[in-house]
């Protein structure tokens, strides 16, 4: 237990000892530089012009966003999520109105409890409006 105590302890030593000197090290450093008149200007990154990929992405998503109008919550982000695609957003709504029509001819036919060529007649039916 003792061994392990001593080892942690030299670790920890080791640790700080090793973190004091890289912080003189960059103090000194900075100083020295000074002192030859050579001291550091940090260097200012330069601003990437986006690419012709992003630049037509981002024309893309202002179309879209202006296309969306005031939709919100799950609704347009189905409809950006389209229209970014590329896909026609009316068209994606179209089919989910069919789906949602079917999810309801499917629960009116299973309350009825309809079944075989009375339940497609009924289906057909109920889909067709």
């Amino acid at each position: 237990m003792r061994r392990l105590i001593a080892a942690w302890c030299c670790l920890v030593l080791a640790a700080a000892a090793t973190a004091l000197a890289q912080d003189k090290g960059g103090a000194e450093g900075k100083q020295a530089a000074k002192a030859a008149g050579k001291e550091t200007v940090p260097k200012q990154e330069a601003k990437k012009e986006p690419t012709e990929k992003q630049k037509a992405q981002q024309a893309r998503m202002k179309l879209c966003a202006e296309k969306a109008g005031d939709r919100k919550g799950e609704e347009r982000s189905q409809f950006m999520s389209a229209c970014l695609k590329g896909a026609d957003p009316d068209s994606l709504n179209r089919q989910r109105e069919r789906q949602l029509r079917m999810k309801e001819c499917n629960k009116q036919a299973a309350e009825k409890k309809l079944k075989g060529e009375e339940r497609k007649r009924f289906m057909g039916e109920c889909l067709r409006g």
